[in-house]
Parts: structure tokens; C-alpha cells; sequence
């Protein structure tokens, strides 16, 4: 959907224009703008640098939480991303807070899951706290990234594992006996009266 979307922006001169987040996702009610951002891109560097981390992680994440789930964290994280980003930025596009609320959830659903980032093997918590570290220096040396966007995706990436990981403690944690053992053990075991 990324690579057929970022072709649209070549080929039509007013698509990034129509659907890239602005204030006009707000004055104008183009709610759209919120979700629609998420799938376009700068430049075909900003493309392949988001393809690759969704490669890498996202691959990841999906297969240890599935489909579904990684669609709504990818999705969830892209959205609240984007509407925090707003009130900081005059215009705003690309895959990436989405992708660090996948870096987020894989950071605590597997914190010692190891990763290649900045040249080295290291651990997903220790990668994650570096993003971090570089994204905060980012909003006060800004370039041109949306540094408070990728904040927002991690943060949002952090509550989602958290909870992921307390419906996994529970699930994990519940004793479950088939029905038909059940049946079994009563009619060998109490008599009726």
C-alpha cells in the first residue's frame, strides 16, 4: 500500500497535497488527514527507511502478536501520532510514528530481542532508549523530522505492550479443563442422590 501510494504522489502533482497532514485537519474537519498521512512520504530515502523498519520489525511483531493485532498497533499508533504531531508541526507525513509504536510494543513484549541499530547487535530496550535519547535532542536541535511524532508512536507503542503483556500473563496464568473431562470425573466420582 506504502509503494502504490508514494507512486500516486509522483504521478499526481495534488495528491500529497489533498491527503498529508496540516491545519486544515482541524480548521477544515479533513479528518482524513490524521490517517491518510500515515501512508505517504517525502522522498524515496524517507520511503525506504520506513520500509525497511517496517520490514524488520514489523515482521517481528506480527508474527508474535498476529495479524490483526499488529494492523490496530500499527494503525492506533500512526493515528494518536498524528494528532499529537498536529499542534506541533505545520505540515506532517509519513509511516514513522506508526512504525515506533511497533519498536514500542516489541520493546516490551521482548526487551532483550537483539536488534542491528546504530552499527551494532544490541538489545530492542537499548536501541529503544537510544531512538529515545536521539528524539529528544531532535525537538531542541530540530531537522526537519518529526521527532515529537516518533515520542508519541513509541509512547503509545510502550502502553499497547503493556497491555499485550498482561492479556498474556492472564491468558497464560488460567487453568482451562476440557468439558469433557469434567463430565468424566463426575460421573466417575459423585453419585447422585
Amino acid at each position: 500500500i506504502i509503494v502504490g501510494v508514494f507512486i500516486l504522489q509522483i504521478f499526481i502533482p495534488s495528491f500529497t497535497e489533498s491527503f498529508h497532514l496540516n491545519e486544515k485537519a482541524i480548521s477544515n474537519y479533513e479528518i482524513w488527514r490524521f490517517f491518510t498521512a500515515i501512508f505517504l512520504h517525502a522522498s524515496l530515502i524517507h520511503l525506504l527507511y520506513n520500509l525497511f523498519a517496517l520490514l524488520f520489525f514489523g515482521f517481528a511483531l506480527e508474527r508474535l502478536i498476529g495479524s490483526r493485532r499488529f494492523l490496530i498497533v500499527f494503525i492506533f499508533s500512526g493515528l494518536i501520532a498524528n494528532i499529537i504531531s498536529v499542534n506541533f508541526y505545520s505540515n506532517s507525513l509519513g509511516a514513522s510514528g506508526a512504525i515506533m509504536g511497533i519498536i514500542g510494543t516489541l520493546t516490551v513484549i521482548r526487551p532483550l530481542m537483539m536488534v542491528w541499530a546504530f552499527g551494532l547487535i544490541m538489545p530492542i530496550f537499548i536501541a529503544s532508549l537510544l531512538w529515545i535519547i536521539g528524539d529528544i535532542l531532535g525537538i531542541f536541535f530540530p531537522t526537519g523530522i518529526g521527532n515529537i511524532a516518533h515520542l508519541s508512536g513509541m509512547g503509545v507503542g510502550f502502553l499497547i505492550g503493556f497491555l499485550l503483556r498482561k492479556l498474556h500473563h492472564e491468558r497464560r496464568n488460567r487453568i482451562e479443563i476440557p468439558e469433557s473431562y469434567i463430565r468424566e470425573w463426575e460421573k466417575t466420582y459423585i453419585k447422585e442422590r
